[in-house]
C-alpha cells in the first residue's frame, strides 16, 4: 500500500528503555510474537549503556491490546526497564523532498555549536530525521540526515558558518552514490605530507628562506604558479642529483595519511595525487603507499645535477583541474564520484571541478571556496565525510592484522 493508504491505519508505538544487555530485542519481539502483530518499524539506540528501543506494530484484537499493554508492562518490568505503549495512526509521515547528509566535525563538538546546527537547518526548510555518531577519536564526527531542502542551499546555510561555530561541516546529497566507486586525488605538499618538497631541496642549496617566501606568497595566490615555481626552482641549479633520496628520506607523512589511503583501498576506492612539486617524490609516494595516480612536475637532471629547470607540461593549478578530469576517465569514475583534498590556492581548480572539494588545513581563500574544510591536523578525518565510521577503520585493521 502507499504512504497514503497506510496514513490512517492504527499502530501501536511501544518504547523499552533502561540498562542494554544482550537479549533485549529478542525478549521484546517473543513478547510481542504471541499477539501475532506486524513489524512497521524499529529503531534503536544505545548511550552510555542506556538501550532506547522502539518498535511500531500494528495493534492485535481490540480484545487483547490491554493484555498485551500489560504483558509487555510486565515483561519490560522483569528485565528492570522501563516501557511505554502509545496508540496512534500510521506511520513517520513521509519525508521531504531533498535529501542530504551532513557530516560535523568537532575537536570538542560542543553544545552551542550542535544547537546552531540544529537551528540553521530548520531556518533552511530542512528536517532532521536521524543522528548517527560515525567517530569519537580523535575527533567527534556526527552525521545527520536531513530531508526538506536541497543539497545545495543546505550546505550554503551550514558551510559558510561552520568556522565561526568551531566546527567542520560538510553537506553531500544523499543516495546509493554514497557507497559507490569513488576516486580520491590529494594535494601532496602540506597536504598528503607535512612538507613543501621544494623547501626541502632548497635547504640543500642553501636558499630555504627565498624559496620559502616565494612559496608562501604563491601559495596566497599572489602569485601566478607557474612564474613562482620557476623562480623557485633556478635557485637549486647545481645541485647534485644524488639530493632526491635524501629528500625522499626526509618527506613526513600527515598523520592518518596512510590510515587514509589502506582505507580508501580496501573500500575500492582509486586513489591519486596531483602535485605542483616533484615526480622524482611523488613516483616514490606512488610506489609506497600503492597509489593508482600521480602526476607532478619533474625537475630537470643533466650530468647528475640538477639544471634549475623542470621539463613537460607544467601541473598548476588548471593542470590540477585536469588531472583531476583525466584520472576520473581512466578510472571509470563520473566526475560528480571524485573527491579532492588540497590547502593552497592553486588547488581550488581541482576542488571545485571534484564532486566534493575538501580544504584540509588550508590558507583562508581556498577554505571559503571549497566545498568544505578540515581543521584538524588529521588526513583520515576525511573518511568521516564519506560516511565511514571510526569503527569500520579499526574493524578492517584488526582483519588484517589476524
Amino acid at each position: 500500500m502507499s504512504a497514503s493508504q497506510t496514513s490512517d491505519v492504527p499502530t501501536l508505538l511501544v518504547k523499552i528503555f533502561g540498562k542494554d544487555r544482550p537479549g533485549i530485542t529478542a525478549g521484546l519481539f517473543d513478547t510481542l510474537a504471541a499477539y501475532s502483530v506486524d513489524v512497521v518499524d524499529i529503531e534503536q539506540v544505545v548511550t552510555r549503556g542506556r538501550i532506547v528501543l522502539c518498535a511500531l506494530v500494528t495493534p492485535p484484537p481490540a480484545t487483547l491490546e490491554g493484555d498485551l499493554r500489560a504483558t509487555v508492562h510486565s515483561w519490560a518490568e522483569s528485565m528492570k526497564m522501563q516501557a511505554e505503549i502509545i496508540s496512534g495512526l500510521g506511520d513517520n509521515r513521509p519525508r521531504g523532498l531533498g535529501r542530504s547528509l551532513v557530516t560535523v566535525l568537532g575537536h570538542p563538538l560542543t553544545a552551542e555549536a550542535t544547537a546552531a546546527i540544529a537551528a540553521r537547518i530548520t531556518r533552511a526548510g530542512g528536517n532532521i530525521d536521524r543522528i548517527f555518531r560515525l567517530a569519537k577519536y580523535p575527533v567527534t564526527a556526527v552525521e545527520f540526515a536531513v530531508s526538506g531542502v536541497e543539497t545545495e542551499p543546505l550546505r550554503t546555510a551550514l558551510v559558510t558558518h561552520a568556522g565561526a561555530l568551531g566546527v567542520d561541516i560538510a553537506v553531500v546529497a544523499a543516495g546509493l552514490h554514497r557507497r559507490a566507486q569513488r576516486l580520491v586525488v590529494m594535494d601532496v605538499d602540506s597536504t598528503l605530507i607535512q612538507d613543501e618538497v621544494i623547501e626541502l631541496f632548497a635547504a640543500h642549496a642553501g636558499c630555504a628562506d627565498q624559496v620559502a617566501e616565494v612559496t608562501a606568497a604563491a601559495m596566497r595566490g599572489e602569485l601566478d604558479f607557474e612564474q613562482s615555481l620557476h623562480a623557485r626552482v633556478r635557485l637549486l641549479a647545481g645541485l647534485d642529483a644524488s639530493v632526491v633520496d635524501k629528500v625522499r628520506s626526509e618527506v613526513r607523512l600527515t598523520p592518518g595519511a596512510r590510515t587514509l589511503i589502506r582505507t580508501l583501498k580496501r573500500l575500492g576506492y582509486q586513489v591519486g595525487v596531483v602535485s605542483g612539486g616533484f615526480t622524482q617524490v611523488t613516483d616514490d609516494l606512488k610506489d609506497r603507499l600503492g597509489l593508482d595516480f600521480a602526476q607532478a612536475n619533474t625537475l630537470e637532471i643533466v650530468d647528475g645535477r640538477l639544471t634549475g629547470r623542470v621539463t613537460g607540461e607544467i601541473v598548476d593549478r588548471a593542470g590540477k583541474a585536469r588531472l583531476l578530469r583525466r584520472f576520473a576517465a581512466e578510472a571509470g569514475v563520473p566526475l560528480a564520484q571524485t573527491v579532492a583534498i588540497g590547502d593552497g590556492a592553486n588547488d581550488l581548480d581541482m576542488l571545485n571541478a571534484a564532486g566534493l572539494g575538501v580544504a584540509f588545513n588550508a590558507k583562508p581563500v581556498v577554505r571559503e571556496a571549497a566545498h568544505t574544510a578540515v581543521n584538524v591536523p588529521f588526513l583520515d578525518t576525511v573518511l568521516y565525510l564519506l560516511g565511514v565510521t571510526r569503527e569500520e577503520v579499526e574493524a578492517a585493521d584488526t582483519h588484517d592484522e589476524g
